[in-house]
């Protein structure tokens, strides 16, 4: 099992930055890849960005060019830089994890508890 806690969401002003940190514990030997998702009021969730052990990163592309994954595997964390925020990107931040990147048919098995993010405009 592995346990992820994370930190750093809070209120900006749009074109701001903010860094969000997840961090893992438990079975943490298992953890292939990491990644951030988020879910917005009445939406539903969606990919923000991933990253393996092997440090190859994906992103959706609403946040191309603006956010930076990153994996400190000695610290069992994953960081999201997240700059020139829109106020479209506010909402709720969820750190997942797992032994593989996510396909359609599968889906990171260990997820946090979420952090708000809150970007005015």
């Amino acid at each position: 099992q592995v346990h992820l806690v994370e930190s750093g969401g809070g209120l900006v002003q749009a074109g701001g930055s903010l860094r969000l940190s997840c961090v893992s514990s438990g079975s943490v030997y298992t953890i292939g890849a990491m990644g951030w998702y988020r879910q917005a009021p009445g939406k539903q969730r969606e990919l923000v960005a991933t990253v393996t052990n092997g440090g190859d990163t994906n992103y959706a592309d609403q946040v191309k060019g603006r956010f930076i994954i990153s994996r400190d595997k000695a610290r069992n964390t994953v960081i999201l830089q997240m700059s020139s925020l829109k106020p479209e990107d506010t909402a709720v931040y969820y750190c997942a994890a797992g032994p593989y990147i996510p396909t359609d048919s599968r889906t990171f098995p260990y997820w946090g508890r979420g952090t708000q993010v809150t970007v005015s405009s």
